[in-house]
C-alpha cells in the first residue's frame, strides 16, 4: 500500500495555527448568542463545528497537494460537512406544542461550518463577511425583534 508522505510535527507553522485557532475562536464567538439564550447548541458545539470544518479543509487541501490531485475531489469536504450539519440540525429542531424551536440555531451551525471551511482554506474576506453577517443576524436582529416585535413567537423562542 502506498501512503502519502507524513507531515511531521515540527512543520506546524503560523499559517496552520492561525487558520485553526481563528476557526475555533470565531465558532465560540458565534455560539455565544445561543449559549446566552440557553439553547442546546451553544459555545462548545459551535466552536467544535467551526474548528472541525477548518481542520477537515486544511487536511483535504494538504492531501490534494501531497498527492498531486490524483483521484482527489476536494469538493467532497463540502458534501460531508453539509450532510453532517443536516443531521445535527435535524436533531436540534423540535416541534413542540405547535411551535418549531431551534431552527435558527441549526441554521447558525450551518453558517459556522462554512466559516470553518473558509478558515481552513485561508479565505479571510469570506470569513470576515460571514462572521459579520452572523453577528448582525443573531445578535442585533434579536434585539430588534424583542424590542419592536415582542409578541411574535420567534422573538421569545429563538
Amino acid at each position: 500500500m502506498d501512503l502519502n508522505p507524513p507531515t511531521l510535527v515540527h512543520w506546524i507553522h503560523v499559517d496552520l495555527l492561525m487558520r485553526l485557532s481563528v476557526a475555533a475562536g470565531l465558532g465560540l464567538l458565534l455560539g455565544l448568542d445561543r449559549e446566552l439564550r440557553g439553547h442546546a447548541a451553544g459555545l462548545r458545539t459551535h466552536g467544535l463545528v467551526c474548528f472541525t470544518a477548518a481542520a477537515m479543509t486544511v487536511s483535504i487541501i494538504a492531501l490534494y497537494n501531497q498527492l498531486g490531485g490524483e483521484r482527489m475531489d476536494p469538493l467532497r469536504v463540502f458534501e460531508a460537512t453539509g450532510s453532517f450539519i443536516g443531521i445535527i440540525g435535524a436533531g436540534l429542531i423540535v416541534f413542540s406544542k405547535g411551535r418549531i424551536k431551534n431552527l435558527t440555531t441549526a441554521a447558525n451551525l450551518w453558517l459556522v461550518a462554512v466559516i470553518g471551511i473558509a478558515c481552513g482554506a485561508g479565505q479571510w474576506p469570506l470569513v470576515a463577511i460571514g462572521v459579520g453577517v452572523s453577528l448582525i443576524m443573531m445578535t442585533f436582529l434579536w434585539f430588534v425583534e424583542t424590542r419592536w416585535f415582542p409578541d411574535t413567537e420567534r422573538a421569545a423562542d429563538e
